[in-house]
């Protein structure tokens, strides 16, 4: 058994033995701050990976976009509109999975994975010249049944996920602008192949479906107020927890008085009772308060090179705000995602128009890609149009000027002028709005001195 798994090991069952009934918890308000806060990486994972698999029809899938995302998105908050994803949901417990990945003419593909706990691997990449010939790449966690982690003949590479249900995400540029490679590109992607380790040696794959799954939320809210112990219940059951990790010894030390260790089922009449309403209330202020602190100039130094980073790498500062501001996202290597704020400080909001000026020598400093998408503010999802507009880039289209600058509008109809693609339409009302910047493969030297453009109210 490796270290990371020692706090999975028989006697955890032990620490609750005496609770026999369910009782009444009065939290403090601190208590439930630091519960909320501990639980956010946990909880909004949870939501986005269960949502995936049900998507998908199931665990053990694999599935490949053939063209960018669009509204009816909505199972992660702050979707991703300037890449195409091959999305595959593993569930490791009996067997481990394999994904057969092709040669894939894009340049830029890489692979992501993450399990409940929110810490971001990526461990291949065309930044390091990955995706240039055919691999297999095997799948396990500590819990997999009957594998430990040895070489299997025909496999290229084997990788130990800290969870037993993760999801694994290529994403890939499209080069929607060059159609021969696009569809090149479509059809490299739909030959990404996912088998269990008992399929390639030829057996059949073993039966997954003998668990339940505790209720996701459309809201990481709504599993804080109904349901936040028997999910946590579930989470502690098929995470992988290190004892030298103060994290990790800290999520297990707030949820032991409620009843929640690793490695028991759930069972509601012996955990505490809790206020779900308060902590909801906890939950949507913590979240208002991680959303402002995306002007906040000092913050923005450390969260823009430092999120998405392996475990043992990440504060629980970045955890809570890479959680609340959208879940599954890329380390500063691979891509970095500053806030575009307005010019007056305050939110964007539908009932006004903005532009977003930059000259040639303003533009995001890389050699591979960039975008700006709009998203609602309050639920982190694309703006509903006819048009299924909601970014400007070169792969959802953007039109730079004859000086190599552009003008991004976000308005309700198009400004005089203004081509089609530098447009991104907003349903006139009162919602609060943001705009995500992502830029790829960036000059990170560069990047720190790099001036984020500011979104300029304009006059109806």
């Amino acid at each position: 058994m490796n270290t990371l798994a020692k706090l999975l090991i028989a006697g955890t069952t032990a620490m609750l033995a005496t609770a026999t009934t369910a009782s009444a918890v009065e939290l403090t308000d601190d208590d439930i701050d630091n519960l909320v806060k501990r639980s956010y990486q946990y909880v909004a994972m949870y939501n986005v990976n269960n949502k995936s698999a049900l998507q998908q029809g199931g665990w053990n899938r694999v599935a490949a976009d053939t063209e960018l995302k669009d509204h009816t998105m909505k199972d992660i908050a702050r979707p991703n509109n300037d890449t195409l994803y091959i999305s595959a949901v593993l569930d490791l417990r009996k067997d481990p999975v394999i994904l057969e990945m092709p040669v894939i003419d894009s340049d830029y593909v890489s692979l992501m994975v993450t399990a409940y706990d929110h810490y971001v691997n990526v461990p291949m990449t065309t930044r390091l010249g990955d995706f240039r010939k055919p691999e297999k790449m095997l799948f396990y966690s500590a819990r997999t049944e009957g594998y430990k982690g040895e070489p299997v003949e025909g496999v290229d590479r084997i990788f130990e996920a800290s969870g037993d249900f993760i999801t694994a995400i290529l994403r890939v540029m499209p080069h929607a602008g060059d159609q021969e490679r696009f569809n090149r590109i479509i059809g490299q992607m739909k030959d990404v192949k996912l088998v269990t380790l008992s399929e390639l040696r030829g057996g059949q794959a073993r039966p997954i479906d003998d668990i339940e799954f505790p209720a996701v939320g459309q809201r990481d809210a709504d599993v804080f107020e109904n349901n936040l112990l028997e999910v946590m219940q579930f989470v502690f059951n098929h995470t992988t927890f290190d004892p030298n990790n103060e994290l990790d010894r800290e999520i297990l030390a707030a949820y032991k008085p409620l009843g929640i260790v690793p490695g028991q089922p759930y069972d509601a009449a012996k955990v505490a009772k809790i206020d779900g309403k308060k902590i909801r209330q906890a939950s949507e202020r913590i979240f208002a308060e991680e959303m402002a602190r995306t002007s906040d100039k000092e913050f923005y130094k450390k969260e823009l090179f430092d999120k998405f980073l392996t475990k043992g790498n990440m504060t629980l500062e970045l955890l809570l705000f890479q959680s609340v501001l959208g879940p599954i996202g890329l380390p500063a290597v691979e891509a970095v995602y500053p806030a575009v704020t307005t010019s007056d400080g305050k939110p964007m909001n539908a009932m006004n128009d903005y532009v977003i000026r930059m000259t040639a020598d303003e533009l995001p400093p890389t050699e591979v890609f960039w975008s700006l998408t709009l998203y609602d503010l309050k639920i982190g999802f694309f703006i509903p149009n006819d048009r299924k507009k909601y970014s400007v880039g070169e792969n959802a289209g953007m039109q730079l000027d004859e000086n190599g600058g552009i003008e991004v509008y976000v308005a309700a109809e198009k400004p005089e002028g203004v081509p089609e693609e530098n447009w991104l339409p907003i349903n006139r009302k009162d919602e609060d709005m943001d705009i995500v910047l992502r830029v790829y493969i960036a000059d990170l030297e560069k990047m720190k001195t790099w001036q984020v453009p500011k979104a300029e109210k304009l006059s109806l």
